[in-house]
């Protein structure tokens, strides 16, 4: 079996320097969309190194920083894991944020195979990487489920099922977020490379008529949609956020929110409101905390 349970499991955590700066920074957030109006205060909070309040961080850039691609798959060097790629699928995300991350640093990622799950046809690994500093100061703390196919049935636990199914009323907040069609090659400059967000020969073989956004893109928008319309547009307030991808989301398309505030956080799902609402994130959820007193509130909430 590809996949050796006991040995991933066992395996020491792996390692990995990083460092990044603005320019880092900088992009990943111009890669999410942001800059639009390109004067807004709040935009320019994100693109801007000299804005009078200072360059703030999205907690998502811990994903990407360093220029590791996203999801920071050291899985994949794991002793007991020997996996063809094509079989995997990202299928969720989550993040707790220890402390606001900073527009520089010289840090290290420290990663390690938390679970392995039986899902019958499928494996489920459950990746844990925690971003620290060089002095050890943990910065965020990132959970991802890699499934493989065709690697399930060896009798191991199923795992718990961590649905966040959306309260059974309207909506609190609907917002429609456009993309540029360009977005995925301005994605792909943060690390992730995969040609399928870019080469449509390989979407094709992929079954897709075209390159499709990366899922972290797709996230990472939600999260700053969240801050920007619920949160006065401070990034330091997300304390954690999580999703499970539900389906590709193109280019070009536009990415429909529905938001609910609910007692444990808010509540998220994205679908593609140009076909039909077509899921694209579920099982979403923001968790903030509470503004400080002397940031004058910038924006309008629910």
């Amino acid at each position: 079996m590809p996949i050796d349970a006991e040995k991933a499991l066992a395996a020491p955590p792996v390692r990995t320097p990083v460092t990044w700066d603005d320019h880092d920074v900088r992009l990943y957030h111009l890669a999410l969309g942001a800059g639009v109006p390109e004067t807004g205060p709040d935009e320019l909070r994100y693109v801007h190194e000299g804005h009078e309040r200072g360059l703030q961080v999205l907690p998502t850039f811990g994903l990407v920083a360093g220029g590791t691609g996203g999801v920071g798959f050291e899985v994949f060097r794991t002793p007991g894991v020997d996996i063809d790629l094509a079989a995997v699928l990202h299928g969720g995300q989550e993040i707790t944020v220890h402390r606001p991350l900073p527009t520089a640093a010289r840090a290290v990622t420290v990663t390690r195979v938390r679970d392995v799950y039986d899902k019958g046809k499928a494996a489920v690994l459950v990746q844990e990487s925690t971003l620290r500093t060089e002095d050890g100061t943990p910065l965020i703390t990132q959970t991802n489920h890699v499934f493989v196919h065709g690697e399930g049935g060896f009798g191991g636990p199923r795992g718990p099922r961590e649905r966040l199914p959306p309260p059974d009323r309207a909506p609190d907040l609907v917002l429609d977020v456009p993309t540029l069609r360009q977005q995925a090659l301005l994605y792909r400059l943060t690390g992730d490379r995969n040609p399928l967000h870019a080469d449509p020969a390989t979407a094709r073989r992929a079954g897709h008529d075209r390159p499709v956004l990366h899922g972290l893109c797709t996230f990472g928008m939600a999260v700053k949609a969240v801050t920007d319309h619920l949160l006065d547009g401070d990034a330091s307030r997300v304390a954690g956020c999580r999703t499970r991808f539900a389906g590709v989301f193109f280019p070009g398309e536009t990415l429909r929110l529905r938001v609910w505030d609910t007692p444990d956080g808010y509540r998220l799902t994205a679908g593609a409101a140009d076909r039909a609402d077509t899921p694209v994130l579920t099982d979403a959820r923001v968790t903030a905390r509470p503004a400080r007193r002397d940031r004058p509130r910038g924006r309008t909430t629910l």
